[in-house]
């Protein structure tokens, strides 16, 4: 890794840990503040996934701490339990959110579908492409192409960060525009419930824009070597 690309890293890092840092303290701040409805996770997400006429996803508690995600090949909303059973603004939000994912998939939201078939294809470059662009850093004189793969392969998952920018700001406004309609989080509460979701998105914007700026990094190192060879 050459000094630039290393700053560059320990930048977004650095970033990367401060809003995780607030997304947690927010996430839980808003756990202590109990639902004037006193609706759990649980029955938030059965109750939006019930009103958007979806039937055939399940919710469940998975263990660990802000792991709720939704899985589309199992057709499931899967909750942490702080998430799954409690009945707080940040439950309440984080719950919802994840079903504005059931909505995409159910009405084939196209990024989503993008990024679903984008997904085997990240899996495997991100096993590898690490060592492939430090070899190539490291070899560039003697085996140029060597980068020029890593650069394809990691341009693929910025490419993913890319697309999931558009992904979880439209679950997020599904989520908030269905928690306003419903009267879910009455006027107090929604404010809250859009903060934290406003930070959660903020994690996958730091993401993608460390993954373009290291991409370019990679990129001006590889055309370097070249004008270095001619």
């Amino acid at each position: 890794m050459t000094p630039s690309i290393l700053v560059i890293s320990l930048i977004f890092l650095g970033i990367s840990m401060l809003v995780s840092g607030v997304l947690k303290s927010k996430f839980t701040a808003y756990s202590r503040i109990g639902l004037y409805s006193g609706l759990t996770g649980r029955e938030v997400a059965e109750k939006m996934l019930r009103d958007n006429g979806i039937f055939d996803v399940k919710v469940v508690s998975v263990d660990g701490f802000l792991s709720d995600h939704y899985n589309p090949a199992t057709k499931t909303v899967n909750l942490s339990p702080d998430v799954y059973n409690g009945s707080s603004i940040a439950a309440a939000a984080v719950a919802a959110h994840e079903c504005g994912h059931a909505v995409q998939h159910a009405t084939a939201y196209q990024w989503l579908t993008m990024r679903s078939k984008l997904v085997p294809v990240v899996q495997f470059s991100s096993n590898f492409v690490q060592w492939i662009l430090l070899a190539g850093v490291v070899m560039i004189n003697a085996f140029p192409g060597l980068l020029l793969v890593g650069i394809i392969l990691f341009g693929l998952t910025t490419i993913f960060s890319l697309i999931t920018l558009p992904v979880e700001f439209d679950a997020s406004n599904r989520a908030l525009a269905w928690l306003e309609r419903t009267n879910v989080t009455n006027r107090q509460e929604f404010p809250k419930a859009k903060d934290a979701l406003k930070w959660a998105a903020l994690t996958y914007v730091v993401a993608a824009v460390a993954s373009i700026a290291t991409l370019v990094q990679y990129i001006l190192i590889f055309l370097g070597g070249n004008r270095e060879r001619n």
